[in-house]
């Protein structure tokens, strides 16, 4: 299976102690996610880093093996599905993820409800992948 994220998911697993971290850890899927979220992690590494209470350190070694899990995928390879996301959201900034997803015919975790505007892609909550996690369903 293969999952899209979008950056507050990414942000979010900086937190050892998170939901989502614990998630990401639990799944054995394959993650992927644009890989301008790179650039844009490091506009917010401090805010990141505030909120996961780890020292400098400890957060760089997280961040390390965070992104090693993680596949970040170039523009240039899921550009093709931007029209068609832009179509369907009515938030252009998560038209990324969405046309990454339809690349890879993926599923996109996110918490952002301009996802379920959709029905192109399947799209799981935090909250949602509890739920299958709990079922077993993953």
């Amino acid at each position: 299976m293969k999952i899209v994220l979008d950056n507050n998911i990414f942000f979010s697993l900086m937190n050892p102690n998170s939901i989502a971290s614990y998630i990401f850890f639990s799944l054995e899927v394959e993650f992927f996610i644009p890989e301008y979220v790179k650039f844009e992690f490091t506009k917010y590494k401090k805010l990141c880093l505030f909120k996961s209470r780890l020292s400098e350190h400890e957060f760089e070694l997280r961040q390390e093996e965070i992104e090693d899990k993680i596949t970040f995928i170039k523009l240039l390879e899921y550009e093709d599905f931007l029209k068609d996301s832009l179509k369907v959201l009515s938030d252009p900034k998560d038209s990324p993820y969405l046309a990454l997803a339809l690349k890879l015919n993926s599923l996109i975790w996110s918490n952002d409800q301009h996802f379920k505007e959709q029905s192109l892609i399947k799209v799981y909550t935090t909250g949602e992948l509890i739920d299958e996690l709990l079922e077993y369903k993953l």
